[in-house]
């Protein structure tokens, strides 16, 4: 029996990489009721005289649901600073969908050749808050020297995430010029990119494993338990433990509050908390029901 990882997936054909080689295979019969293997997975295949079987499915790390890949080591969340514009909700709910998902966010940067000093400047201000709650923070433009970007790629398999045009392909394409992921022009009609990918791979990247992955503009929190979500915000982090008030504390609308203290007095970004506490408040009164 071999080992390998799942990096890609059309219909139920598996393409597993193990040792330098591409195989392609289905499941095994007995596998087809039950849980499905998805990109990421290490699984254990057979390879028999006219086909490859996959046998069984190793225990993941964790899981992301919009692309179906798992075992990811961090998540590239690239933001533009231009067409399209910046957006730090966008940006923070991307962060709490990641987390939850218990994998390391990252940001990156894109575009930022493309607004004029002061819009950079007021940009800047907003992103110094993910900064300072220990969010690493990537810039990367056409001829910019992305090296520490590629190092970070390394060794891993990272997803990338964020709207349509944002510039996740000519990212991917800088990081690494041998991968050729096809671009496409901004839509200036709907002020959003025509996004191209059809389905979730992996794609070798500067020495890693990387999921390009459809864009979107808006997500759905209300069929997540986000319960677990301030004890996993980087900006929480250096509060959390020194209690609050209630034990059961979710930080929103309750008295002698660590987190909201902190907030107030200018320790926690204000953008990020707002969208924090309007995702709390639709899981408190879900719960209620």
């Amino acid at each position: 029996m071999k080992q390998g990882r799942i990096i890609k997936v059309i219909s139920n054909q598996y393409t597993i990489y193990s040792e330098g080689a591409e195989y392609l295979a289905r499941p095994r019969g007995r596998m087809r009721k039950g849980e499905k293997p998805l990109v990421g997975d290490l699984v254990h295949f057979e390879i028999l005289d006219d086909a490859v079987r996959i046998d069984s499915i190793l225990p993941r790390r964790n899981r992301l649901l919009r692309p179906s890949v798992c075992n990811v080591d961090q998540a590239l969340i690239v933001t533009s600073l231009k067409d399209p514009d910046f957006s730090a909700r966008l940006l923070n709910r991307l962060i709490f969908l990641v987390v939850l998902c218990d994998i390391e966010p990252v940001i990156c940067i894109t575009k930022s050749d493309l607004v004029d000093e002061a819009e950079k400047e007021k940009i800047e201000k907003e992103l110094d808050w993910y900064k300072k709650a220990g969010y690493e923070v990537f810039y990367s433009n056409p001829g910019s020297d992305d090296e520490a970007l590629k190092a970070l790629l390394e060794g891993k398999i990272s997803v990338l995430c964020g709207q349509s045009g944002a510039g996740k392909s000519s990212l991917l394409n800088r990081l690494d010029p041998t991968f050729h992921l096809h671009t496409q022009e901004i839509s200036k009609a709907l002020g959003r990119g025509k996004h191209t990918t059809r389905h979730c791979e992996l794609h070798p990247v500067a020495g890693g494993l990387v999921a390009d992955t459809p864009g979107f503009s808006s997500l759905d929190f209300t069929r997540m338990d986000v319960s677990q979500l301030p004890h996993r915000l980087k900006d929480f982090a250096p509060y959390i433990d020194e209690g609050c008030r209630f034990a059961d504390c979710i930080h929103v609308d309750e008295p002698d509050c660590i987190i909201k203290e902190n907030m107030q007095k200018g320790n926690i970004n204000p953008t990020l908390y707002e969208d924090y506490a309007l995702i709390m408040k639709e899981f408190k009164t879900r719960k209620r029901y």
